[in-house]
């Protein structure tokens, strides 16, 4: 696979790109994203399906636009997909081949099932859920990818779209025929005889703005779409209030945005009616999507789509650009363990908690690398936005302030404030904090010392191989937690 690779998806409604770095086997970075809303299918649906010039030069020039990036940022593979739109209009061979002749790039239409098939993956890859349903709504059709242990067991799709509905009922005013339109369609998923679950992983423009809305209107601490999750029946009062909207600045005094005027009614619409018919009571917001799905589907192609058992790709992707020294973070991440389970009978945390210190041991001296000076906040705020694939609102957060603390003092309850909502309690930060900054400190003339570690009631006896009077001292400085006492042997 080409260490830069373009990927492109033509849809109703947007044309998205993404431009991926590869850093080793599996793990890579977004280097570019770029949208574009052409609208490509407007007008098509009342006119027999068949795109309409305008709409379709809109396409073209963003195309052209979409490859220069791409070749300013030395791409050597470009993926082009598209979706609904193309695969619906009777007159779509017009566009493809003026786009291969004129710029020497090969659109491939996908099927419906192909398209909920790509999302799957990049969602049972990039988000720490098991179970659940993808909902991807877009301009001409809705895909369905039912997802359990982290395997795709089903995908469908349905004719269920924003533009669709927008040209063929919201124009209308046939708010009543639009629903029947939709439940008429959704027989399809339960002729399935699957097992519905109760979790939904929403992707698509329309479910990642009424998301925002949500976190704005909460006050959520975290400025990140990708893994957020909310209480669907909590929540839907913002629904109503959008559909019953009668004018853009209603629509602009809930939150929502210009550019979404044109469809987020119809999205709205079509989100909220599939989740009270689907009885679905949580939704997990997903930045990611077809595109991704494409990249991970050719980048796995001889792993059947998955990552290998646990791999995380932030982790990998951060270490692989920003690692001082590769034995140091593995030294930082085994001895985490060792300190996490000689501790146990005194912090009591559970075992996921003793993941997210070796996480945060491995991936300390990123702040090192973007600037010595101020290292463990430099470290907090790359974290915070590092850590996007799988992992969990309240892990990401947890392991940028373990970092941001791995220093002498214990962190106070006024440290934790500001991220409270996402962070455990003040004593199991404090333990966090106090075994990464052990850590540090055993290893601080970077000689990866092999040390044994004896709990004796409330005394932690630490064996070292060889007296360091540096290592020393800066244990000795260490405040520790309550009852806790600290021997150097």
């Amino acid at each position: 696979m080409s260490k830069i690779t373009t990927v492109i998806d033509i849809g109703s409604n947007s044309m998205r790109m993404v431009v991926l770095e590869k850093s080793s086997r599996f793990a890579f970075s977004l280097i570019n994203e770029t949208k574009s809303r052409v609208k490509i299918s407007e007008g098509c649906y009342e006119n027999g399906g068949n795109l309409q010039e305008i709409p379709m030069q809109r396409a073209y020039q963003s195309l052209k636009s979409f490859l220069n990036i791409s070749n300013a940022l030395k791409s050597r593979k470009v993926l082009c997909v598209a979706t609904s739109a193309l695969r619906d209009a009777p007159n779509s061979k017009v566009f493809l081949n003026r786009v291969k002749n004129d710029l020497g790039l090969n659109i491939k239409v996908i099927n419906g099932e192909k398209e909920s098939y790509f999302g799957g993956v990049a969602t049972s890859n990039l988000l720490h859920d098991s179970n659940f349903v993808t909902l991807d709504i877009g301009g001409g059709s809705t895909e369905f990818c039912f997802v359990k242990d982290k395997k795709i067991i089903k995908s469908i799709s349905l004719d269920i779209g924003t533009v669709r509905l927008k040209e063929l009922y919201f124009n209308k005013n046939n708010l009543e025929g639009a629903k029947k339109y939709i439940l008429d369609n959704l027989k399809k998923v339960f002729e399935q005889n699957i097992e519905i679950p109760t979790k939904v992983v929403g992707i698509g423009g329309s479910i990642r703005t009424l998301s925002k809305m949500i976190m704005d209107k909460n006050i959520y601490p975290l400025d990140a779409i990708h893994g957020f999750t909310y209480d669907f029946k909590k929540e839907k009062k913002l629904f109503e209030n959008i559909l019953n909207a009668d004018t853009n600045d209603e629509l602009q005094a809930l939150g929502v945005k210009k550019d979404r005027f044109d469809t987020i009614k119809e999205g709205t619409f079509i989100f909220k009616t599939i989740l009270d018919e689907l009885n679905i009571k949580s939704v997990v917001t997903s930045g990611v999507g077809v595109r991704e799905g494409v990249y991970l589907t050719d980048l796995l192609r001889n792993q059947n789509h998955r990552f290998p058992n646990n791999f995380n790709i932030s982790v990998k992707s951060l270490l692989d650009r920003f690692e001082l020294n590769e034995k140091q973070s593995a030294y930082f991440g085994n001895n985490a363990k060792k300190i996490f389970d000689s501790l146990k009978s005194l912090h009591n945390l559970d075992d996921k908690f003793k993941e997210l210190l070796v996480v945060a041991s491995k991936l300390h001296s990123i702040g090192s690398s973007l600037n010595f000076y101020k290292k463990n906040d430099n470290a907090f705020e790359f974290i915070l936005n590092g850590l996007n694939y799988d992992f969990l609102h309240t892990s990401r957060v947890i392991v940028a302030h373990t970092i941001k603390f791995s220093k002498k003092s214990l962190p106070k309850q006024s440290d934790l404030d500001e991220y409270k909502e996402l962070l455990p309690n003040l004593e199991t930060m404090q333990w966090l904090s106090f075994m990464i900054a052990l850590n540090i400190a055993i290893n601080t003339d970077f000689s990866c010392p092999k040390v044994e570690y004896i709990l004796d009631d409330f005394i932690l006896r630490l064996e070292l191989p060889n007296s360091s009077f540096l290592i020393n001292s800066h244990i000795e400085k260490l405040e520790l937690p309550k009852d806790l006492s600290i021997e150097i042997l």
